[in-house]
């Protein structure tokens, strides 16, 4: 570890609801964590000062800081957390993204679990959505990430139920990377319906990230809190479904705020879902259908990975049925009306095709090509 470490360590676990208090401090202190942890009476005064009185300082800092031993909350985390296999990075280190230290309250250090090999971390796009939402939305969205199939393309999202969740399981399906930011300490897995998806991400599709030590339980508050994170680190964010009042309509809020490009998918008209959705196109939000737009819309152009180029050794209808897919995850449907192959023949290729690895079912209706 930097023997400065222990010190972004006790602040972790100091005014865990006021990160912008922590992050102007540090600025304060010229980035210097050591004198940010040590911070005096007069340091605090002259920093309000400084600020014109528009940050707020915890009224009990001094004394629970003074309460920290940044030693002692060193040899904790090594002997808990950090060997349970959490792991962290500090605003010092190279992991720790470009983007996120743009904004306000910027968080001094994150734990992590996962790996950050094959994260393109300059290549990142957060999706997020309604917790309720409707298959429509689900498989709209797994069609547009679908499209992604085969570049460096990092999906972020908060590993919540409803859009967070479909947009992490579509980048798994493709082969795509993903970032996860929960809104407590590892020690919870929340909600514990994602279980199975918090260990598919740790295992090689991604990491997972935290700004809470390890037994801060998930409280309201903190979703809120995360957002800022999930959207800091991206360069756009689509908002696939949202009412006027909700958490990714905060999101959208910070996308502008931190200046980055607000993007959204539309959604049928009579769905409560959709009304903030229309409320932002209206208000200058870019209108996404397909992985394209989104490309677009960020003026990118995606390095294609090495797997992308895989040519399958098929000819005739599996030929003409892979190359389709292969642009674009398609729907049964999608491919009768695309092709002229009889009802039986399409279903008995598709499955030789699942059966030879070519291709699967992701999103329940739709097939993409497998990564090879």
């Amino acid at each position: 570890m930097e023997q400065t470490d222990k010190y972004f360590l006790a602040l972790s676990n100091l005014c865990i609801n006021n990160p912008l208090f922590k992050a102007k401090l540090f600025e304060y202190f010229n980035f210097d964590i050591e004198k940010t942890f040590n911070a005096e009476s007069e340091d605090l005064k002259n920093f309000y000062a400084t600020n014109d009185g528009e940050i707020s300082i915890p009224r009990d800092f001094l004394k629970k800081r003074d309460e920290t031993d940044p030693d002692k909350i060193y040899e904790e985390f090594l002997n808990g957390a950090g060997a349970l296999g959490v792991k962290y990075f500090t605003y010092n280190d190279e992991k720790y993204p470009k983007l996120l230290k743009n904004i306000p309250d910027f968080p001094l250090m994150l734990y992590y679990k996962g790996e950050f090999d094959g994260i393109n971390i300059d290549r990142t796009v957060a999706f997020v959505g309604s917790r309720k939402a409707s298959m429509n939305a689900k498989e709209a969205l797994n069609g547009i990430i679908s499209g992604f199939l085969g570049t460096d393309i990092v999906v972020v999202s908060g590993l919540a139920e409803g859009i967070d969740a479909r947009s992490h399981k579509s980048a798994l399906e493709c082969g795509l990377k993903t970032i996860g930011v929960i809104g407590s300490g590892f020690k919870f897995t929340y909600p514990s319906s994602n279980k199975k998806l918090y260990t598919e991400i740790e295992q090689g599709g991604g990491v997972i990230l935290s700004e809470y030590p390890y037994e801060l339980p998930p409280m309201a508050h903190q979703f809120p809190q995360r957002n800022r994170i999930v959207v800091g680190m991206s360069y756009g964010t689509v908002v696939a479904e949202a009412r006027m009042k909700s958490g990714a309509m905060i999101s959208a809020r910070l996308t502008l705020d931190f200046n980055r490009e607000l993007m959204c998918m539309p959604g049928l008209i009579s769905n409560p879902n959709t009304e903030g959705i229309y409320y932002l196109l209206k208000n200058g939000a870019s209108m996404v259908t397909n992985a394209e737009d989104i490309l677009e819309a960020l003026n990118w152009e995606a390095e294609t990975s090495a797997g992308a180029a895989f040519a399958p050794d098929v000819d005739g209808v599996e030929k003409e049925l892979y190359e389709i897919i292969s642009i674009e995850a398609q729907s049964m449907e999608d491919l009768s009306q695309k092709t002229s192959i009889p009802f039986d023949e399409l279903m008995a290729s598709l499955t030789s095709m699942e059966l030879k690895g070519l291709i699967k079912q992701a999103g329940g209706n739709y097939f993409i090509c497998k990564r090879n």
